[in-house]
């Protein structure tokens, strides 16, 4: 059941996320995003019939019901129409894990002097949710937004690299979440320590 609970917490998180992708495109000059309809918090524009659906419900079942992960559909826009040719896909693909934390950092300061119960226990996956999707989002790995930061700081020669990786994204991020996942997850247990000031049971 709490399986399911986190379900329903990450998925709006996974919102705010690719809606905070939106509004810095748009803050930096690429109205894409916004007239495909995703600048809004509105779900249903931001469900992704495999990240979403389908991948969730495999890896719940796929594991017995002990795992589960989930993100929204990405956001489109186009690099061409920033003002900032140089830093801004970075800054764009930044927008949305720092949105994650941030939400993660102010929950979890508050419930950090809190006394346990039911709410903040709700907030605290609410924490873990936000941080699991930042941390996860900055992996290195297209189409993660860690590689775009990467590839956007990088000479521009290595952008062949980038569209082959891109191409094989579906296969690395399963391949990621079958092998390093855990090393995340560890990662952002030990985060949640430092916010909270307590360890997160789900």
């Amino acid at each position: 059941m709490n399986l399911f609970f986190f379900f329903f917490i990450i998925i709006p998180s996974a919102i705010i996320h690719e809606y905070f992708h939106a509004w810095s495109a748009n803050s930096l000059g690429d109205d894409t995003a916004k007239n495909a309809g995703r600048l809004t918090l509105n779900p249903l524009a931001h469900i992704d019939l495999f990240g979403t659906i389908l991948m969730p419900l495999f890896l719940f079942f796929y594991s017995g019901g002990r795992f589960l992960f989930a993100y929204a559909k990405p956001v489109p826009f186009n690099p061409y129409l920033l003002k900032n040719q140089k830093y801004g896909p970075a800054l764009v693909a930044l927008a949305g894990p720092l949105a994650n934390f941030l939400v993660a950092l102010i929950l979890g300061l508050i419930i950090r002097f809190l006394p346990f119960s039911s709410f903040v226990y709700f907030l605290s996956i609410v924490v873990f949710a936000n941080l699991l999707l930042a941390v996860f989002n900055l992996m290195p790995i297209p189409p993660l937004d860690g590689s775009r930061i990467l590839f956007s700081l990088l000479p521009s020669s290595f952008k062949k690299y980038e569209i082959i990786l891109e191409r094989m994204g579906f296969f690395l991020i399963l391949i990621f979440l079958f092998l390093i996942f855990p090393l995340i997850f560890y990662l952002v247990s030990k985060i949640f320590i430092l916010i909270v000031g307590r360890s997160f049971t789900l």
